[in-house]
């Protein structure tokens, strides 16, 4: 069962899904109608559910290309497919246990734990009771650093083949700093969602230095910050750090979204428009890295994910964000 997050496809769907994404957290509508304008700005349709109907598709390719013919479905958090429907499909076609697998890389209550929590209460809704394992999440897989080294170099190669140097961004979804805290699995030393994130953009930087011998720099920045201002949330902002770069000097970055493995709302609005805005009005020239996607690397991993042992999640791993939830935290 691929479970994402899921999104709106049409204008109608844009306010009962941010009222489903925000419930019990009492945010007027008024907010989530400034929220919605960027869903409208896109015909009221997010590109998350065609990705996964994209991905789903090559993942079927890629297991019957090994023989491997098990029946593959696919469920929202929040938009349709739901869960629980999901969940009756499953037990309408006699299946009695559910292999997941979260759309959602990285470690931390937003990303994981709560859609386990998620799971759980679906399964409650639907009336079923099947054995439901996770495989581990994406990023600790050695296949999604591979399809992202193989997706970052073929969209740089070129340019700097032909001179260019850019500053490189990694860009991820900001959480709040006790959601980071609490987040990653105490067994395997703590690493918190920013320091796994920040280790793989060193790790792909080097990479990238070592295989066209040119001198690069590159951090991890954060987007979509919500929640009250009080709230201490990850930074530096990409635009905030767009803006600092420019005035040091710097003339060319690479956006790298390490933190989605399609082009999400975030993406697609966050990057693609208002960084893009950003760039254009300081003069800095931009190139923004496709997302993994369907990379055949990152579906072969999946599958591999999929032959291999299920995740064991400890208490401790992801704990509940101390403090109040974000407000729009995964928004898409």
């Amino acid at each position: 069962m691929l479970v994402s997050f899921g999104g709106p496809e049409g204008p109608e769907e844009v306010l009962p899904f941010l009222r489903r994404v925000t419930a019990g957290r009492g945010v007027p509508d008024e907010r989530l109608a400034v929220v919605g304008e960027h869903y409208f700005a896109f015909g009221g349709k997010s590109p998350i559910n065609d990705a996964n109907r994209r991905l789903l598709a090559d993942l079927r390719a890629e297991l019957d290309r090994r023989g491997d013919h098990t029946p593959l479905l696919w469920g929202n958090r929040n938009a349709a497919p739901f869960l629980d429907q999901t969940f009756r499909e499953a037990a309408a076609r006699d299946v009695d246990e559910v292999r997941v697998v979260l759309t959602s890389a990285w470690r931390s209550y937003s990303s994981c734990r709560q859609y386990r929590e998620d799971l759980a209460a679906a399964q409650t809704a639907a009336g079923t009771s099947l054995a439901v394992s996770k495989v581990a999440q994406l990023a600790d897989h050695a296949s999604y650093a591979a399809a992202w080294a193989a997706v970052l170099d073929e969209a740089v190669a070129p340019l700097l083949d032909a001179g260019w140097r850019p500053y490189l961004l990694f860009v991820t979804h900001s959480i709040p700093e006790a959601m980071d805290a609490a987040s990653g699995d105490p067994l395997l030393g703590g690493h918190s969602y920013a320091q796994a994130q920040q280790a793989l953009a060193a790790q792909l930087t080097a990479g990238l230095v070592a295989a066209h011998d040119v001198e690069l720099d590159g951090e991890l920045v954060y987007c979509s910050r919500s929640g009250p201002p009080s709230q201490p949330w990850l930074e530096p902002d990409v635009n905030d750090r767009i803006e600092e770069l420019a005035g040091a000097g710097i003339t060319d970055v690479a956006l790298v979204p390490i933190g989605f493995i399609s082009d999400h709302m975030e993406v697609v609005y966050d990057l693609d428009v208002e960084a893009a805005a950003t760039c254009e009005r300081l003069g800095l020239s931009m190139v923004r890295v496709p997302t993994v996607g369907t990379h055949p690397l990152f579906v072969a991993g999946l599958a591999d994910l999929l032959a291999g042992p299920p995740s064991t999640c400890p208490p401790a791993c992801c704990a509940n964000l101390r403090g109040p939830k974000p407000a729009l935290c995964g928004s898409d």
